[in-house]
């Protein structure tokens, strides 16, 4: 595809920042749908080398320039770029793009191993860029009701926490079962999702321990030449807390998605939990006893909160924020699960 626009006419001048899209498949598609609709960024310039996504996502932007490649894009006029590709990419587009001066938004996770999201985040705090990743799960309504009752002591002292992400149907895209391609299985696709609830509901207590048996096609993994699409870990945490995680691919579980994260204390529990097998609705729960009360349940559009709240604070001139630093706290997790 050539440099063209997708509508013959550009958009009135702005001094909103300008952002582009790398991807826009399902994923970059809604998250490109997100931010267009909040408005506070302008959508200059989407790349993508597949014709019929850059067709589906024309009238989200319908200025934009439309490209075919990542160094078309590096070479627009824009602050940022909004990142969803195939995992083995991410890291090295991210680099590129923050030395370019541009802020990113990635889809998760950042990189295959800690090594590659550490390099990540140091290019951004050299460049003094915005960077961010698309840990969704953080900005349901639940999960924040959750961590709000941990923060102010509700729950005493956090001493479990059970976190589970069964997903019936296990990802399309062939890359996806190459370890050297997608860093691993269902636990660098699932469960990072889940190892950074845990840490960031309770502030990323240090880990002290992990321990792990990854399955493929019910066999136990002792090489890492397959991708597992079965896994179950213990963390533990300095806090003396025992963190316990299941995750999955196409686990014969009777519905879509088994999506739960419970967290126990001295004074009551809480969980977080999809419903009838949902991907996107959940309710919270507060548990005294025997006793349950609800603190969140759907409606709740957060789907896209994570790619809003960052296209927001690059609108408000956000420079590198600290806070990314967590990705490498889970990102090493990760490679304990694995053994790296």
């Amino acid at each position: 595809m050539t440099q063209m626009s997708i509508e013959s006419s550009r958009a009135p001048a702005t001094t909103r920042p300008r952002v582009g899209f790398l991807g826009v498949g399902w994923i970059g598609h809604h998250r490109m749908r997100a931010i267009a609709e909040a408005d506070v960024v302008e959508i200059a310039a989407v790349a993508d080398s597949a014709d019929a996504m850059i067709a589906q996502a024309a009238p989200l932007a319908p200025h934009a320039i439309a490209l075919s490649t990542f160094e078309e894009l590096l070479d627009q006029d824009i602050d940022g770029v909004v990142i969803a590709t195939p995992t083995a990419l991410h890291a090295e587009q991210s680099i590129r793009a923050l030395a370019r001066g541009k802020a990113v938004f990635c889809q998760k996770p950042l990189g295959r191993t800690a090594k590659e999201v550490r390099a990540v985040i140091d290019t951004a705090h050299s460049a003094n860029r915005l960077l961010a990743v698309d840990l969704s799960y953080r900005f349901t309504e639940a999960m924040r009701q959750i961590r709000r009752l941990v923060h102010n002591g509700e729950l005493g002292h956090v001493y479990a926490v059970e976190l589970t992400f069964h997903n019936a149907y296990g990802p399309d895209k062939p890359w996806f079962y190459d370890p050297a391609l997608a860093g691993g299985g269902c636990v660098i696709d699932l469960g990072v999702h889940l190892v950074d609830l845990a840490l960031w509901v309770l502030d990323f207590p240090k880990v002290t321990g992990t321990s792990s048996r990854l399955f493929a096609n019910g066999q136990l993994l002792s090489t890492y030449d397959r991708v597992e699409d079965y896994a179950l870990a213990t963390i533990d945490l300095e806090t003396d807390t025992a963190v316990h995680l299941t995750c999955s691919w196409r686990l014969p579980a009777g519905r879509d998605a088994v999506i739960s994260a419970a967290f126990y204390g001295t004074r009551g529990g809480a969980a977080m939990r999809n419903i009838n097998g949902s991907f996107y609705d959940f309710v919270a729960e507060l548990y005294r006893g025997t006793a349950s009360e609800t603190l969140a349940s759907p409606p709740d559009a957060w789907f896209g909160r994570a790619a809003v709240e960052w296209a927001r604070a690059l609108a408000a001139g956000t420079s590198f924020d600290p806070s990314v630093e967590r990705c490498a706290d889970v990102a090493a997790v990760l490679d304990r699960i694995y053994g790296r």
